[in-house]
C-alpha cells in the first residue's frame, strides 16, 4: 500500500505563553499544499521486524528518529502488525516549517491502521499524534484548521486559496528549534488570527505575523531577503513558514522566479 505525505505552511504564528511543561501555546493556521513524500509498505523480504528504505532527501542515520518509525513503533506496541519493508521517498525539504516529518508520521498511522484493519477510532489515532510530535495530528485530517495549545488542538476552517500561486523558497539555511525559540518573548496577541483569516489576502501583510521571523531575520538577514524579492515580483502576502527557513508566498498571476529550491503550486492538493 502507498501513500503520499503532503506538506502544510502556517498562515501566521503567534507565541502565546509559556507552558509549565517547556513547551509554548501557540496559534496559527495549517494549510496544506501539494509537495508530497511517497511512502510504501510492503511484506518483509528478510523477516526482520521492519526495514527501512529511504531515497532522495537524506533523513539521517537512525531510522528510530524517523517519525514514520516511531508510529510504528507505537501501533505495534498495541497490536500485531506483521513483519514489513518500508520504502520512503522524501521530497520535503527539512527544517523548512513545512511538516515533512510529521506528515510521514501521520500518513504512518492512517497507512497501518487501513492495511492491516486495526480498528482504530479518529480520536485513538489523534492521540498517537499527538505523542509523535506537535503538528502530527493535523495531518490526519489534512484540511485547513485553526491550531492552538502546542499545535494539537484543531479546529477545522473554511479556505481556500486555490485562486492563487502558492511559492515555497527553502535556503539552505538552518534554524533548530531551540535557536527559533530562544528570542521569543510571548504575549497574547490584540487579534486572534482566526480573525485575521477572514480579512482579504490584501490585508494580512498588515495583520497577519509569524513571531519568529524577526529573532531569525536578525540573524539570518538572507532569509529576510527572500520574502522582500517575493514582495519586490508581486506576492500579496509573503512569511516565514513557521519556525523553520522555508518562506513563501501567494501570487494572483504565477511569477518567474530564480530562486534554487524554488516550489510553484495552484493546485494545492
Amino acid at each position: 500500500m502507498i501513500c503520499f505525505p503532503n506538506a502544510k505552511i502556517n498562515l501566521g504564528l503567534n507565541i502565546v505563553s509559556k507552558r509549565t511543561d517547556g513547551y509554548h501555546n501557540i496559534e496559527t493556521i495549517f494549510y496544506p499544499f501539494g509537495l508530497k513524500d511517497a511512502l510504501e509498505v510492503l511484506p518483509s523480504k528478510d523477516k526482520k521486524s521492519y526495514s527501512l528504505y529511504s531515497t532522495g532527501i537524506d533523513i539521517g542515520a537512525n531510522p528510530v528518529n524517523n517519525l514514520v518509525i516511531k508510529a510504528l513503533a507505537l501501533m505495534g506496541a498495541e497490536k500485531h502488525i506483521p513483519n514489513i519493508d518500508i520504502h520512503l521517498l522524501k521530497t520535503i525539504p527539512t527544517g523548512a516549517g513545512l511538516g515533512g516529518g510529521s506528515s510521514d508520521g501521520a500518513f504512518m498511522l492512517n497507512l497501518l491502521n487501513k492495511r492491516f484493519e486495526l480498528g482504530y477510532s479518529d480520536s485513538e489515532l489523534h492521540q498517537f499524534a499527538i505523542k509523535m510530535g506537535a503538528d502530527c495530528a493535523f495531518f490526519l485530517k489534512n484540511k485547513p484548521a485553526f491550531a492552538t495549545g502546542i499545535g494539537d488542538q484543531l479546529e477545522e476552517i473554511d479556505l481556500s486559496l486555490n485562486n492563487y500561486y502558492l511559492v515555497v523558497v527553502k535556503p539552505d539555511i538552518s534554524v533548530s528549534t531551540k535557536e527559533a525559540y530562544s528570542e521569543i518573548v510571548p504575549m497574547q496577541p490584540e487579534v486572534s488570527l482566526k480573525e485575521i483569516v477572514k480579512l482579504p489576502i490584501e490585508e494580512w501583510r498588515t495583520y497577519m505575523k509569524n513571531d519568529f521571523e524577526t529573532p531569525i531575520f536578525k540573524k539570518h538577514p538572507a532569509i529576510a531577503e527572500i520574502k522582500q524579492t517575493l514582495y519586490h515580483n508581486g506576492a500579496i502576502y509573503a512569511s516565514m513558514s513557521g519556525s523553520g527557513t522555508a518562506v513563501y508566498g501567494f501570487f494572483k498571476e504565477k511569477p518567474t522566479l530564480s530562486f534554487p529550491n524554488c516550489f510553484v503550486w495552484n493546485n494545492y492538493l
